[in-house]
């Protein structure tokens, strides 16, 4: 159901380095490339990530409640994408472990403040 999501920036080189570590861990790269914006994914595949800077000129800004969750293989990516984050100038919103029967995942922020997740669920999470 969801094309992409598209988060702000004010410091797109920045944030294209988070999110390159990111996508690099999930087995995908950059599908628009943007003076003032730039997508990772996959053409055809799931849903992808957009990052730009506001078009109306203004700082950009976090929706408070809102977040990105990233579908993770395993147990052992939601912990790398988890600690690729924090070593990329994301910040932790909770380490990775399990959340009730069947869900696992980790929490963190963007370095502009954007909450994500890394997650499996089902069989996976086990």
């Amino acid at each position: 159901m969801i094309g992409y999501v598209t988060l702000g920036t004010d410091d797109l080189p920045r944030a294209a380095r988070f999110y390159d570590a990111i996508a690099a861990e999930m087995g995908t790269g950059r599908m628009m490339d943007f003076e003032t914006f730039i997508a990772w994914g996959t053409p055809g595949g799931g849903a992808g990530i957009g990052l730009t800077k506001p078009f109306d000129g203004k700082p950009a800004t976090v929706g408070n409640g809102v977040m990105v969750a990233l579908e993770a293989k395993d147990r052992d990516q939601v912990h790398r994408l988890y600690d690729i984050a924090l070593a990329h100038g994301g910040t932790d919103e909770g380490a990775p472990g399990p959340r009730g029967e069947g869900f696992y995942a980790g929490y963190f922020r963007d370095p502009d403040g954007n909450k994500l997740n890394a997650f499996v669920m089902g069989p996976a999470a086990g």
